[in-house]
């Protein structure tokens, strides 16, 4: 026992001359970092040694970090002195700026794509002036949230209308609305009672779309949420770049007024980003508020006073409204709906999900 206490003493854990306890140096030597290059942590089976090693690495990994940082300053540094412009700065990679390139992306100077907008199904309520008529209903299932979901959508899409479902089937409801003059149909599907699915169903000629629904957030869930008004928003499509992109926002377009009241200050957003669609709806307020402009020049022992004063800044802030969800696009069909016949422009496949800088709307 007493010689296990000596080699542990020995070993590293005993203590020096003084009393305490002995400082190891973090930096590496030359014969440990050859060491540590060679030796990965996951290749070591002991949990104690390995985790050492990967205590090792790190700590020169932060120690290089604070050099090169170092190093740069210094560079930015003699450049200014120098009256010299400071060497570029770094742009870190991520998967947006090495997105693969795509060859369908839409160019402002494509003719082709600006002549088919004049003749596709999307044409009368954006470009003729149709005044667009949604009808929301929902899957034949009951749902917890379906009904405070459809609330909310019906105060965010102007001119909407709720009928229930009942046992009718899908395609006698697109029947219905298309002799009723409805050029939109929104179904909301259920799953476990709670909204999965969104099914987009242009009138009279299509197209659908099928998109899968995930983080739902009701508007009685956000905090200090604002309560819209009747006004028509405005609406912000972002970064719907390629073919696919253009009609699948050509198609979010069309559910939504031309003639937005800016007096509202409502408005709607749907953002593309990795192929997913994030809507938010928000209304911005402007708040004046007081800023004091202080005399820097005054001194410490004059009484002074500040001969302007206190002056009112306008500030514009935004207020969320709600409901808050992401959207994925499944597919894309042609016509209305036909799950048996029905052609598709486009269906998402598992294993168009192996590269991740590959992006399709």
């Amino acid at each position: 026992m007493g010689d296990k206490r000596k080699k542990r003493d020995t070993a590293g854990g005993g203590r020096d001359d003084d009393g305490a306890p002995p400082q190891r140096d973090n930096i590496l030597t030359d014969g440990e970092k050859k060491q540590t290059k060679q030796l990965l942590p996951s290749t070591i089976k002991n949990k104690d040694k390995r985790s050492a090693v990967h205590a090792k690495l790190k700590q020169q990994k932060k120690l290089d970090k604070r050099k090169k940082a170092k190093a740069r300053e210094a560079a930015e540094k003699l450049a200014l002195e120098l009256g010299q412009d400071p060497p570029p700065k770094k742009i870190p990679r991520t998967i947006e700026n090495t997105r693969e390139a795509d060859e369908t992306v839409c160019r402002p100077d494509d003719e082709e794509l600006f002549a088919g907008n004049d003749v596709d199904e999307f044409s009368s309520v954006l470009k003729d002036g149709q005044t667009p008529k949604i009808l929301i209903t929902t899957s034949r299932f009951h749902s917890t949230r379906g009904p405070a979901f459809i609330s909310d959508l019906l105060s965010v899409i102007p001119n909407a209308h709720y009928y229930k479902r009942g046992t009718y089937d899908l395609k006698k409801i697109v029947e219905y609305a298309r002799n009723k003059d409805f050029t939109s149909v929104i179904v909301v599907h259920t799953n476990r009672r709670e909204p999965d699915a969104l099914l987009i169903i242009g009138l009279p000629d299509g197209p659908t779309a099928h998109f899968k629904l995930s983080k739902l957030t009701l508007r009685k869930d956000i905090k200090n949420h604002g309560n819209p008004t009747s006004h028509k928003p405005e609406l912000v499509l972002n970064n719907f770049t390629t073919r696919l992109g253009h009609r699948v926002g050509r198609l979010i377009h069309s559910l939504f007024p031309q003639d937005p009241n800016f007096r509202g200050r409502r408005v709607v957003t749907f953002h593309n980003q990795r192929d997913f669609v994030f809507f938010r709806h928000h209304r911005y307020i402007f708040e004046s508020k007081e800023s004091k402009q202080n005399d820097a020049k005054v001194g410490k022992g004059k009484d002074t006073k500040d001969e302007k004063g206190p002056q009112e800044k306008l500030i514009a802030r935004l207020q969320e409204c709600g409901p808050r969800f992401t959207l994925k696009l499944i597919s894309l069909q042609h016509g209305t709906f036909d799950t048996k016949g029905g052609e598709y422009e486009w269906v998402h496949k598992p294993e168009m999900d192996t590269s991740r800088r590959r992006f399709f709307l």
